[in-house]
């Protein structure tokens, strides 16, 4: 009996340390499976006989493109006509990692940034942000619409990796903001201040859900002027009419 469970793990062992690696897929068969169909089988992008984009050039994506894509549920993506939105990524930690890297090997695009939010500077990142970022995600980095049905995504989950990476990279329609645009400091200042945006402080009173200026100049506008409705009116029905005094 103890000889029979000694040869159990003996072989219990010589699968998980011999066999069991040498199943798990390695980068080249999770780029083929996952991504190839798209994107070619050396990342050329795939064109369908009508002329249609199937997936874009993956040859200067860069590891940032391939992160941002791969952190965010938004590859791989079923359906190409769509417009790719954030979901639960398909692949674990390790195989993300593999795959930006594999991309990033097909060319010279930008490196996935290396992020230090805890010597950002908040204030600065807060400027930076209104002024590249705010017109499309709106002040509270909620989001907003785009041109032809598309839309400006929601920060509310992304991480400070995925913020420097969609810098970097210009995913959609988004602008690509290069080292010669914001520096790598910049680009920490900006990614502490998206992570500022999920608990703000709200000093000025009620935040009204962030929405924005406009809506909440609106419920002023709404609640102030309804207030002065009332006020005339009660002073009206307050005031002695004509008859009374005759």
């Amino acid at each position: 009996m103890d000889a029979a469970l000694a040869l159990v793990l003996v072989v219990a062992g010589l699968v998980q340390t011999v066999l069991w690696p040498m199943a798990r897929p390695g980068i080249g068969e999770l780029y083929v499976v996952g991504c190839s169909s798209c994107h070619g089988g050396n990342g050329e992008g795939v064109t369908t006989s009508d002329d249609k984009q199937r997936g874009p050039s993956l040859q200067n994506a860069g590891e940032a493109a391939a992160f941002y894509e791969l952190s965010t549920g938004r590859m791989p993506l079923s359906n190409s006509d769509e417009q790719p939105e954030r979901k639960r990524a398909a692949y674990n930690d390790d195989d993300i990692a593999a795959l930006t890297a594999y991309v990033g090997s097909l060319g010279t695009g930008p490196k996935l940034p290396t992020v230090d939010v805890v010597n950002a500077d908040l204030a600065a990142g807060g400027e930076l942000f209104r002024a590249n970022c705010a017109p499309c995600h709106s002040a509270s980095g909620a989001g907003g619409a785009l041109s032809y049905g598309r839309a400006a995504p929601s920060l509310g989950a992304a991480t400070p990796e995925e913020v420097a990476a969609a810098m970097r990279s210009g995913p959609s329609e988004m602008p690509t903001f290069g080292p010669d645009v914001l520096t790598p400091s910049q680009v920490n200042d900006i990614a502490a201040y998206v992570q500022y945006l999920r608990a703000p402080q709200d000093p000025g009173g009620l935040p009204i859900g962030r929405i924005g200026p406009v809506p909440e100049g609106f419920v002023a506008w709404f609640f102030g002027a309804g207030a002065l409705v009332l006020i005339v009116f009660w002073i009206g029905t307050r005031l002695p009419t004509r008859s009374e005094h005759s």
